[in-house]
């Protein structure tokens, strides 16, 4: 399949009630342009970071109840998994689509890479592009803009990344 973006029925996949109901959309609608999305950007990345990158489009698999709010396809230097690594995504919630670099609670490095965000905050507030966004919650949609953010905010998310588990 070929990705031509994702329009109006994408989003409105997640106003659909019920856990099998929306995932039967998120796997026949959503699901292959996540897979096209991943098939053209694992070699793109792969040669960005000069690692090997395999993308994981999300399953929803431990999910018994509630159904999905988003969905994504991610990127990471491991066949296997993504979670427990830095890694990129791309996917969307009712209202956007998102574009992260994300390092999540099951990350074992998440101590060491919040103490190295800290060492080099100065660059870190320098060199982000104004127009990009911060997250503290990858389960939430929320994000605030770069150019907002203060020094002592990014500082705060660095600490909570050290510490939190």
């Amino acid at each position: 399949m070929t990705f031509n973006g994702f329009n109006d029925s994408d989003f409105n996949v997640f106003q659909t009630q019920g856990l099998d109901e929306r995932m039967e959309q998120i796997i026949s609608q959503i699901r292959p342009k996540l897979e096209s999305l991943g098939n053209k950007y694992a070699e793109e990345l792969t040669v960005l970071t000069g690692e090997e990158m395999f993308f994981h489009v999300a399953k929803h698999a431990r999910r018994t109840v509630n159904p999905p709010k988003d969905t994504w396809v991610a990127f990471a230097p491991n066949k296997r998994g993504y979670k427990m690594l830095p890694h990129f995504q791309i996917g969307l919630w009712e209202t956007h689509v998102f574009l992260w670099f994300a390092l999540i609670y099951e990350a074992p490095i998440k101590d060491a890479y919040g103490q190295l965000i800290l060492k080099n905050l100065n660059k870190i507030k320098k060199n982000i592009p104004n127009d990009f966004v911060w997250s503290d919650d990858h389960m939430m949609p929320d994000s605030f803009p770069h150019r907002e953010v203060k020094k002592e905010r990014l500082e705060e998310m660095a600490s909570r990344l050290s510490t939190v588990k």
